[in-house]
């Protein structure tokens, strides 16, 4: 029998507790071709495409979120979910297998959650960067455009408040994205400053990877200029 892609994920609502199946990608069937700038993943076979399936919508109150987000609801943060999601949800499930339409559904709901809940701002940026990558799949330039504007600016919160701290997320990673979506984003004084700064902090830095794409970005940027 041939084994599919796709697996059901039992998990529990973070909000409601309501227990649910959410669908997601078997690890052996990922195989990415290559990363974009941005560090947007391609995938070989883009009809198995684990980005679609990060976010886990509860059919039951709404509340949409993904293995970033902590268990801890500050106070008034549930009730602001009852009124602004909960109130308003008509029971939709997301199940079942996503296409790119479905997946960005599932991203702004797990936005306006994350918004709600007062998710870290480097939650924030992760969604907003993924809502832009889906954009970028479809073809659709403006939203991809509008919300690598979102996405930057979260990153550039995230850097000067440090809450990227004790996360997967170097310094490093954070200067580059801020460097690489706004040159993206045509904000090419930002996009200058910040890609100095990372190249500035090199001997200080644990991430030579990032180092190396950000001296062949700004070779390309000097070429532009």
């Amino acid at each position: 029998m041939e084994i599919s892609p796709f697996y059901d994920k039992k998990v529990a609502c973070l909000y409601c507790k309501y227990n649910f199946t959410t669908i997601r990608v078997r690890s052996r069937f990922v195989r990415v071709a290559s990363h974009e700038n941005d560090f947007k993943p391609v995938y070989s076979d883009p009809e198995v495409n684990p980005i679609f399936y990060n976010v886990a919508v509860c059919p039951h109150c709404g509340f949409s979120f993904t293995d970033d987000f902590s268990p801890y609801f500050a106070p008034g943060t549930e009730e602001d979910i009852a009124e602004r999601i909960t109130s308003k949800w008509n029971g939709r499930s997301f199940s079942s297998e996503r296409d790119v339409d479905e997946a960005i559904k599932t991203y702004k709901l797990a936005y306006l959650s994350a918004m709600f809940k007062k998710e870290k701002v480097l939650t924030l940026a992760g969604l907003t960067l993924r809502i832009a990558w889906l954009y970028r799949d479809k073809g659709a330039e403006v939203e991809e455009q509008r919300f690598l504007t979102i996405a930057r600016n979260f990153y550039n919160a995230s850097f000067s408040e440090g809450d990227f701290a004790g996360t997967q997320m170097s310094e490093t990673r954070v200067l580059y994205l801020i460097a690489e979506l706004s040159w993206k984003i045509g904000d090419k004084d930002e996009a200058i400053k910040s890609f100095s700064r990372v190249l500035e902090g090199q001997r200080m830095s644990s991430d030579p990877k990032i180092i190396k794409m950000a001296k062949e970005r700004w070779q390309d940027i000097r070429a532009i200029k």
